[in-house]
């Protein structure tokens, strides 16, 4: 994960280095969805969030993207992304 000041400086390095622009996400997001995913955490039935709750907690934050999309496999194939096997 990389951290840039504004979309212009991520275009900027894209550009640059030769990296596809993806999807990107603020950091008010980014804590939004760390709260969201671990709030429970710390009690003895936590679990991960499934598919559908992912979807949820990011559809919440407006990251609806296909991206995003715990079940997607859209970037796997393309330049820049990686394969899971």
């Amino acid at each position: 994960m990389l951290f840039f000041r504004s979309e212009e400086r991520v275009r900027e390095w894209c550009k640059a280095t030769g990296h596809p622009l993806r999807p990107l996400v603020r950091m008010d997001q980014l804590w939004d969805m760390a709260q969201a995913w671990y709030a429970t955490r710390l009690e003895a039935s936590a679990r991960r969030p499934q598919p559908a709750e992912m979807r949820m907690i990011l559809g919440r934050l407006g990251l609806v993207e296909e991206f995003w999309d715990p079940l997607s496999d859209a970037f796997r194939d393309s330049p820049g992304g990686s394969s899971r096997s």
